[in-house]
């Protein structure tokens, strides 16, 4: 199993609080469209919510769950010149 750095920890859950949101977002929209109407301007804002969380949730969701790897600059001493 490989081991996940701490950004990707935190990532991960960003993205399971960003589907919650989303589902907070999609039940408002309903709520609201219900109340409202579908016109108004505050139902299609929590609707453009619902997108934008989810789309955070995938993108995030695939940051903390990939295996990255080690990208780390190493300097290496030169070799040795060999004398004559």
């Amino acid at each position: 199993m490989t081991q996940r750095k701490t950004s990707q920890k935190i990532s991960f859950a960003i993205a399971i609080i960003s589907y919650g949101l989303a589902l907070v977002c999609l039940v408002a929209t309903f709520y609201l469209g219900g109340e409202r109407g579908s016109n108004d301007p505050v139902v299609a804002s929590f609707g453009a919510s619902v997108v934008f969380f989810i789309s955070v949730g995938i993108v995030l969701h695939v940051i903390g769950s990939v295996s990255l790897p080690d990208l780390k600059i190493r300097k290496e001493e030169p070799p040795m010149k060999k004398s004559r």
